[in-house]
């Protein structure tokens, strides 16, 4: 399965130094990310960003995409459609890296909601690290643990009035990626619902600059 997506090539032009790669929520297609790179395009001028619609059709809304299935929201549910994904997202991101001469520290990835937990899982469970994850709005489901294996950089931000993914599953994920050894920052906003505000995506894409700026 190819996934395929909008996106913009470097600011600066020429060859891209990084990748970042945005998975969009539940319901959503690519485009629906693209403000993000806008934001981001001069703090990393060197950065391609690539927003790939979601593989499968949303459950519930046809005409828009999903990375997997809530109709079961049991844990091992969860795992098995994010395991499912991930394994597509990792030959896409072969593709891209082996297609623009690039290795794993120039990529990183950033998600909201469903593509928020998506980012997480697959950054994690890559084989050789990649260089950060900054993660709106999102958790991983209970039992994700035993899948990590690379430790990168996580960025957590999320609204303290969320009522689709509750806050309070900020602290259990950063709980469970501390305990693994990952690095982890965290950002709660006041009065956010389940969305991405202005200072939110400012301190992310600083973060994100930050880690693929020591890259370069």
């Amino acid at each position: 399965m190819t996934l395929d997506g909008p996106g913009f090539a470097p600011l600066a032009g020429g060859k891209a130094a990084s990748l970042v790669i945005l998975l969009h929520g539940v319901g959503a297609l690519g485009s629906d990310l693209l403000f993000l790179a806008q934001a981001w395009r001069k703090r990393l001028p060197e950065t391609e960003f690539i927003a790939p619609d979601a593989p499968f059709p949303c459950d519930y809304s046809p005409d828009s995409r999903q990375w997997f299935s809530l109709q079961d929201r049991a844990p091992e549910k969860l795992l098995a459609g994010l395991r499912e994904a991930d394994a597509i997202l990792d030959r896409f991101f072969d593709e891209l890296l082996a297609s623009r001469g690039l290795d794993e520290s120039c990529l990183a990835l950033a998600g909201f909601s469903q593509g928020a937990a998506t980012a997480l899982y697959a950054g994690l469970r890559r084989q050789k690290q990649i260089a950060s994850i900054a993660a709106f709005s999102g958790a991983l489901p209970v039992g994700a643990a035993k899948d990590i294996v690379g430790k990168p950089p996580v960025f957590l931000v999320h609204g303290m009035d969320d009522t689709v993914v509750p806050f309070q599953s900020m602290a259990f994920t950063r709980a469970m990626l501390d305990a693994a050894g990952v690095p982890v920052q965290a950002a709660a906003r006041p009065g956010l619902g389940h969305a991405i505000d202005e200072e939110g995506m400012a301190m992310a894409g600083d973060f994100l600059g930050g880690v693929l700026s020591a890259r370069s």
